[in-house]
Order: C-alpha cells, then sequence, then structure tokens
C-alpha cells in the first residue's frame, strides 16, 4: 500500500484508504501528515514534561499543536508543502522545548526518547521517505491501535474548535495541556486497554470544555443565535461565497466587503453565519447558496464568484472545473494550486482585498433556488421557549426529540436521514447542528403549536447546545438520568470534528446512541463491542424498523 488512511467514514471498503484517499487526499500529502502527526506527539510528550514540572509552555508551542493537528481533519489541507512546512515548523517547536527543559535541568538521552521526539532532517528526500515509514500501523496491537487513534481523532475535532476560539481571543490553557497530555500518551508502551478506554472518556469530559469555550466566544462577539429566516436566492451583484465554520474570517470578510457593491453568501457549514445578530447589520449579506459541502463541484460551477475556504470542508476540483482559480484558502485549509491568505496580525484583520478585487470582475451567482430555511435554535434561542416546549411534552404533542447533528457525506446510504426525517412521526421534533441538516432543513415537515419540527441550533460545534438543551430538560422534569428524557440520537458522523462530539456526549452519560451511515473502520472488534456493551452504541438499520425501536 502506497498510504494508509482511516480516519473518516468514507475509509474505503469501510477499512481504510491504501492507494488514493475517497477525499482526493493523495498518498504524499497523506504520508507527510503522517509525519507531522509524528512530529506533534514528540512536541507534545516535551510539552506535557514542562507541564509536569511547572515550566509555562509559550503561546507559540501551543498553536503549533492545534493548527498542525486542524490541518490534517478530512478535508482540511490537500497540500502537500504546506504539511511539509509544518513539519518543518515542528522540528524548531519540538527542539525549543527539550533545550528548555535543558536549561531547568531537565535532559533525556536520544536513546530513552521515542523516535517522534528525535528524528529530523532538513532534506526533501528524506522527508518523504520518513513520510512514508511512519503512520497509524505502527501500532501493531489493534485494540491499542483503535484506542489510540479514537483518542487522537478526538483531540483533532478539539484543535479545530480551540483554533476558532482562539482566534476570538479565547484561550483556555487546561484545554492545551489535556491535549498535549494525550498526545502524548499515544506514546507510552505501558498504558493497557483499560487506561486508553478512561483517557477516552477524559477526551469527552474536555471535548465539552472546548464547545463550551467556543460557544462562549462566538456568543460574546456576536451575540446570541436568534429564529432567523435564511434567504436562498441570489441578486444581480457579483459575489463571494464563504465556506467552513470560521466565525472570524466571516466578520474580517463582511467588514472588508461593506461599499464594495460585492455581496456576500454562505455555503455548507457557514450557514448558521446568518442566525448571529451582529452580521445581520450587513446589508450585502445575502444569504445561504446551495446546500451541503460534497455539491460543492456543481453549486461552485454556478456560483461565478471566488469561493473562500475558512477550514475543512474542501474537495478538489476536476481538471475540467472551471472555477479552480476562483477558489481562496485560508487559516489551516490549504489546496494546491489555490490563492492562499496569510493569517491576521495580532489584534488586526486579514487581508481579502485580493479576493474582493478578483468578484468585482465575475458575474453575479446563477440563481440555482429560491425561498427560506429557519435557523438559529441555540441553546438561547430555545431556553426562551423552553415553557413552550415543556408544554407540548407535557401535554402530549411533543412525543419525543430527535437528536440527528453531525456529519453530511457523499454516500448514497445517506439518503437514510432524510428518509427518517421524512417518516417520523407528526408529534416529534428533530434537534440538529452541522451540515447533517441538510438531508433535511428543506422539507416541509410543519411545526408543532408554533415550534418547527427541525431546530437548527447551528455548525456541528454547537451540538454543544443540544447537550446545553437535554440537560436544562432533565433539569426541568425533575429526572436523575439524562437517558429517561425523551430524547433520542440518531447521528451521522463524517470526520473528527463528529468525534468528539460523540465523545462528549459519552461523558455526559448518554446511551444508546445511533452511529451511522457506518461505524467507524479506526474501531477494532474489541473497542467497538466496549462501545456497545458499555454506552449501548448502535449501527443504523431500515428507516422503518429504526423508527418503531426509537419510538417504543
Amino acid at each position: 500500500m502506497s498510504m494508509f488512511c482511516f480516519q473518516c467514514q468514507e475509509a474505503a471498503k469501510n477499512t481504510g484508504c491504501t492507494i488514493k484517499g475517497v477525499c482526493g487526499k493523495t498518498d504524499d500529502t497523506s504520508n507527510m501528515m503522517d509525519l507531522l502527526m509524528h512530529v506533534i506527539k514528540g512536541a507534545s510528550f516535551f510539552a506535557h514534561e514542562m507541564r509536569k514540572n511547572n515550566i509555562p509552555v509559550d503561546e507559540k508551542t501551543n498553536k503549533f499543536i492545534f493548527d498542525g493537528l486542524f490541518s490534517t481533519i478530512t478535508n482540511a489541507n490537500f497540500n502537500t508543502e504546506a504539511i511539509k512546512n509544518y513539519v518543518r515548523q515542528g522540528f524548531e517547536v519540538r527542539e525549543n522545548l527539550r533545550k528548555k527543559l535543558e536549561e531547568n535541568g531537565i535532559s533525556f538521552k536520544d536513546e530513552e526518547l521515542k523516535d517522534a521526539c528525535t528524528w529530523k532532517s532538513d532534506s526533501d528526500g528524506a522527508l518523504e521517505l520518513k513520510a512514508e515509514n511512519v503512520g497509524v500501523l505502527e501500532t501493531e496491537n489493534e485494540d491499542v491501535r483503535s484506542l489510540r487513534e479514537l483518542i487522537i481523532y478526538g483531540v483533532k475535532g478539539m484543535a479545530a474548535y480551540a483554533e476558532h476560539a482562539y482566534n476570538l481571543d479565547h484561550q483556555n490553557e487546561d484545554i492545551f495541556a489535556f491535549m498535549q497530555r494525550a498526545l502524548a500518551s499515544t506514546l507510552d508502551d505501558s498504558l493497557s486497554a483499560d487506561d486508553l478506554v478512561t483517557l477516552t472518556l477524559e477526551t469527552g469530559k474536555y471535548g465539552v470544555e472546548v464547545m463550551a469555550l467556543l460557544d462562549k466566544a462566538n456568543t460574546s462577539r456576536y451575540g446570541n443565535p436568534e429564529i432567523t429566516k435564511v434567504n436562498i436566492g441570489v441578486r444581480n451583484n457579483p459575489a463571494i461565497l464563504i465556506s467552513g465554520h470560521d466565525l472570524r474570517d466571516m466578520e474580517d470578510l463582511l467588514k472588508q466587503t461593506e461599499g464594495t457593491g460585492v455581496d456576500v453568501y454562505t455555503h455548507s457549514e457557514m450557514l448558521p453565519a446568518n442566525y448571529y445578530p451582529a452580521f445581520k447589520k450587513y446589508d450585502h449579506f445575502v444569504g445561504n447558496y446551495g446546500n451541503s459541502w460534497w455539491k460543492q463541484k456543481e453549486e461552485f460551477e454556478s456560483f461565478n464568484g471566488p469561493i473562500l475556504f475558512t477550514t475543512n470542508c474542501i474537495v478538489p476540483p476536476s481538471k475540467k472545473a472551471t472555477y479552480r482559480d476562483r477558489i481562496y484558502t485560508t487559516g489551516a485549509s490549504g489546496l494546491e494550486g489555490a490563492t492562499h491568505i496569510p493569517d491576521r496580525e495580532k489584534d488586526g484583520m486579514k487581508d481579502f482585498s485580493q479576493i474582493i478585487e478578483h468578484a468585482k470582475k465575475c458575474d453575479a451567482p446563477q440563481e440555482i433556488e429560491k425561498g427560506e430555511i429557519v435557523g438559529g435554535f441555540a441553546h438561547n434561542q430555545v431556553m426562551q421557549l423552553a415553557d413552550k416546549v415543556v408544554d407540548a411534552v407535557k401535554g402530549g404533542a411533543i412525543k419525543k426529540f430527535f437528536v440527528m447533528a453531525g456529519c453530511d457525506g457523499r454516500m448514497k446510504s445517506r439518503d437514510y436521514y432524510t428518509e427518517f426525517a421524512d417518516q417520523l412521526p407528526q408529534d416529534t421534533v428533530i434537534l440538529t447542528a452541522g451540515c447533517a441538516k441538510y438531508r433535511y432543513n428543506k422539507l416541509d415537515l410543519g411545526d408543532i403549536g408554533g415550534i418547527p419540527r427541525v431546530l437548527d441550533a447551528g455548525q456541528c460545534n454547537d451540538s454543544y447546545s443540544l447537550a446545553v438543551i437535554a440537560m436544562k430538560l432533565k433539569e426541568v422534569f425533575e429526572l436523575n438520568d439524562i437517558n429517561d428524557l425523551p430524547i433520542a440520537y440518531n447521528i451521522a458522523w463524517y470526520e473528527q470534528k463528529a468525534v468528539i462530539v460523540l465523545l462528549a456526549l459519552l461523558y455526559l452519560g448518554v446511551k444508546d446512541i445511533h452511529l451511522g451511515p457506518t461505524l467507524p473502520a479506526f474501531l477494532s472488534p474489541n473497542v467497538a463491542n466496549v462501545l456497545v456493551e458499555k454506552f449501548g452504541i448502535a449501527g443504523i438499520g431500515e428507516v422503518e424498523e429504526d423508527i418503531k425501536a426509537f419510538m417504543a
């Protein structure tokens, strides 16, 4: 095999991609990401040693680790040279950490350390050769490998949310410390499977904390999301389409496009930006264009203007795609051939002038649909409806809530979620967050006494809102166990941010979660059995039978 990657739901044959990633990642990019993870683990080992000895870890180290992790998330970065640059930066960070330890009287002999802590080269050829010989399969025991990867993928999701919060000047040193300790632990061969299970649940604990941090960062700067009707039509002005998750990039772009004659539309996971009060003041912020990330090949053609990727969600365009030269990336995202917009200076803005000038030369978007979709049901907004919701439950108008958060993807089997939503009884309400909603957010499912039957809390990180809502309902109904609530969990997953959401729910004690369209390829049979027996994790089946089982 020329590569091995099984971190996302589309892993080939639900086993692993060995020639080229289904996501579009080439073997050289995948292998270089393996080397980057190798170096990040080594840097994390030294950072953890510093923290154990009460030596402060600098901001540059924290940022390198969460940026580097984020760049390896599925669909984030397809630029091999950019990943190689992260590796070189990692050598520098790692060596500086080791030097600081030595300055404080703590030293290690190379033979005492793992290869991840010591290997280094300036040669491109050596980097590429090393990249072919490190990675997931280094851990031979499949159960240990499975647990290590479950922790690593949870930490990758945590890194994404930590970066967004960091960009809004919100940091939590405890979260950084845990990420580094967790990654260092994956180098420790003395840890048993039970130790790693404990660490997996602890990853969920910090998953809750990082989502709470990002929620505070977003709402303190942009206000609490509110019920919003989002336009899905177009206007006759040139425009920029912004995708991904980073609201700070959204803010910078709206400020710089104001008064230029260039409109702004969201795509895919940026849709929830429409729900924040701070963004509604911009008259040139038109609404949302298109659907989920995987439909971008056709929707980017018809949009006509430039596209800005702020995070993952990239599908590498074909050679024939007319929009290839209209793609811009920023942050941890990257694509060979695309223009990359550098990071902002501290307390400044990113410079989006190039993409704005590009937009002015483009035709207005071609209309692909008309109408509105409704969202903005994050925890603050739902709490304002709490009395109405509780009355509907007590009066029998609402029999059950279905949490259908998570990710969307290309597989035909994901039609299951559209059919499931469409066939749910009329006395049920869907709670959603993430791009999974695109499977049903344009269905006419009606409402229950004025409460829409699809309540969209926002992005995948806003699954935190769904947890807050569940905890509040538990308090209102005076229940001892969150699993006694009339809430069922039928979650779709695709990449590593969904993994941290899942671990967060498990940490909160939620059981009997159905996860699909397939269970993760990185779960060994024994680890999968632990999740089934301890937490009731299950896959999906036939729509009608699953609904009957959930409603029983």
